[in-house]
């Protein structure tokens, strides 16, 4: 249900801002689709007429959203960003980098007791908001909850969908294996080569997170990067990922006994044969090199622009499986999340179903900065399997 004092005072449910963007046009359909009735919600962005021109799209499927309000708004404005904020009950944002864009409306968000949800995938944005604005949004009742798309929803769920059928009250184990044949848009690159081009302002962060956030007591959580090896449960090489969501889940472990004792967490990327993997290996580790050199990242970026991503066809036959292989008290079972186009089609709907459960589900009383599995749980993995999204048991033992 909606938090006492977010209600009819409030002009919006939810806003959806960079509406116009590539995937912020995907949810905004997904949205125009399947919301519920009655459901108060805005689209927002810098240009008027990509606004405008989004509704008619919009309204040729349902006239219905003709009269679907527009909001011009600049997220680096932070008088229009705080008046937004304090007008809507769920902000929804699509705008990245986020470490360049995204937080204006993390702290007006914090300020005005509204719940946030967002994409990113960028380590060291999610800990410099957390040590800026949880302690804020802890006051104000705001939940900041980051990581509502493919970073890192089927990880995060997953996992405690998993741990679900293990034993309680014993330590757990849970490695993930990732198989996808999806591309990207330019944002996504654009987002994923700034992350990777900060690596001692990544640690910085992630220190001054660690200093400034409680530890789970009587409990240890840890999410190693793991080394490459060969599982027999998904049969492929395991190359690990560097990728947030790992931490992800551990902070969704911290937060919660239902992890057990001890509880670790890797994540990894499943390759069948062993020279790919190698490759892998080598090939992330070379870009890693590369991206810190300007020129080198610039030309990077400039392959895709901000607005460029996969068609219609190519998002059509692109699909994604998370494997989760989890062990503990003599038990071992094998779990999947499944879905198709991860970065995009599912990516939308992820972050849609997610700014809609905060908006309207009877969650955990939650503040501050949590985890997607802190604040909603079962009740946003009900909606992902509504919406098409698979979690299913593969093997028990």
């Amino acid at each position: 249900m909606p938090r006492e004092g977010l209600g009819p005072q409030r002009a919006y449910d939810v806003v959806l801002v960079g509406a116009t963007g590539f995937v912020g046009a995907l949810t905004a359909h997904y949205l125009a689709e399947h919301a519920p009735a009655g459901l108060r919600w805005a689209l927002a962005g810098r240009s008027r007429g990509r606004l405008e021109a989004l509704r008619a799209e919009l309204a040729a499927t349902d006239p219905a959203h003709a009269a679907l309000p527009l909001l011009t708004v600049d997220v680096a404005d932070r008088d229009a960003v705080r008046a937004l904020a304090e007008n809507t009950r769920v902000v929804a944002t699509t705008v990245g980098p986020y470490l360049r864009y995204g937080e204006p409306l993390v702290a007006a968000c914090a300020e005005a007791g509204t719940d946030y949800v967002d994409l990113t995938g960028e380590p060291e944005f999610v800990d410099r908001t957390y040590v800026r604005h949880h302690e804020r949004a802890l006051a104000t009742g705001a939940r900041l909850v980051h990581t509502c798309g493919f970073d890192s929803l089927p990880a995060d769920l997953g996992a405690l969908y998993t741990v679900g059928l293990l034993p309680r009250d014993v330590p757990l184990r849970v490695d993930g294996y990732l198989r996808t044949n999806a591309t990207f848009s330019g944002g996504t690159l654009d987002s994923a080569l700034t992350a990777a081009s900060r690596p001692l302002a990544m640690v910085r962060a992630a220190r001054e997170r660690r200093r400034a956030e409680p530890r789970p007591a009587g409990r240890t959580v840890r999410a190693p990067l793991g080394p490459v090896h060969h599982s027999r449960a998904v049969r492929a090489w395991g190359v690990p990922l560097p990728t947030i969501d790992a931490r992800v889940v551990a902070r969704s472990a911290a937060a919660s006994t239902a992890y057990g004792p001890a509880f670790r967490y890797r994540h990894f990327a499943a390759v069948r044969r062993l020279p790919v993997a190698a490759a892998g290996v080598a090939g992330f580790g070379a870009l890693a090199a590369l991206v810190q050199v300007p020129p080198v990242r610039s030309w990077l970026t400039g392959r895709r622009g901000p607005g460029d991503g996969p068609s219609p066809e190519r998002r059509e036959r692109s699909w994604f499986a998370l494997r989760l292989v989890g062990q503990g008290g003599g038990r071992r079972v094998v779990t999947e999340v499944r879905g198709g186009d991860p970065g995009y089609g599912e990516t939308a709907k992820m972050l849609a179903e997610s700014a809609l459960c905060l908006a309207f589900d009877d969650l955990p009383e939650t503040a501050g900065q949590v985890t997607p599995a802190t604040a909603m749980g079962e009740r946003l993995t009900a909606r992902l399997v509504r919406a098409g999204i698979g979690f299913r048991v593969v093997s028990e033992h």
